[in-house]
């Protein structure tokens, strides 16, 4: 039994990846999924109470978190992969580091997502931003990853109804060793499923500087959908 474990274990990457072709969790924007084609997602995010900028019919605007904010659908081979918002507003260097950190402190606070690092991501007080971007370069950033739903509970029966097909909810409620051991397998494999689901829905924001003034750019990505090079 302990060999059966251990030979379907060694296939459960493979199996994983797999099956997040056929049923991706993907990250999600104000509860839409960043996913299949421009014109649909615009008008979902019109129905969020969006509308169309005077200047260009697919730029969307509006207020999301308590800020004016311009939105842009991106696509890749006409496929949704990112949401972009961007401040309609510019502000000075005291006011984008309070919004900045601000942020990340919300996203920390936030159950529904990780930190990408387990470095601090907020600015010091004591930081020159303008100095820091001008002369040094210095990117202004912040990534988190929206964490999948569902809980462990909820992957093990999971993984416990997908046998279904091939055993009785009597079977499967009182399992044999052998059962017990498919089970097991269907749960590992449906756990790092989600876990690695993760890690492709990412969401990122950074400071943006024009005419001396800074603003936010926050990215919502679907890393399924984003180039790899299969065009070149």
């Amino acid at each position: 039994m302990k060999k059966l474990l251990c030979v379907a274990i060694a296939f459960v990457c493979t199996t994983a990846l797999q099956a997040q072709e056929t049923e991706k969790d993907v990250t999600e924007f104000l509860g839409i999924p960043v996913d299949g084609y421009k014109p649909a997602m615009i008008e979902k995010l019109k129905a969020k109470g969006f509308t169309s900028t005077t200047w260009d019919k697919d730029v969307l605007e509006g207020e999301f978190n308590g800020t004016d904010v311009r939105v842009y659908v991106v696509t890749n081979n006409n496929k949704v992969y990112r949401i972009m918002l961007a401040d309609k507003n510019t502000c000075g260097e005291t006011d984008i580091r309070i919004r900045f950190n601000l942020l990340c402190r919300q996203f920390e606070n936030n159950p529904r997502y990780t930190p990408m690092t387990d470095k601090e991501q907020t600015i010091p007080d004591d930081e020159d931003i303008s100095y820091e971007i001008t002369v040094n370069e210095k990117r202004y950033e912040a990534g988190f990853y929206q964490i999948s739903q569902l809980d462990t509970v909820a992957i093990y029966n999971e993984s416990k109804k997908s046998l279904l097909s091939k055993y009785t909810q009597e079977q499967l409620d009182n399992p044999t060793e052998k059962i017990s051991a498919e089970i097991r397998i269907k749960y590992i494999t449906n756990k790092l499923m989600y876990d690695l689901a993760t890690y492709n829905k990412f969401v990122w924001f950074k400071i943006s500087e024009y005419a001396r003034k800074y603003y936010i750019c926050m990215y919502y990505d679907n890393k399924y959908n984003e180039a790899n090079g299969e065009d070149l």
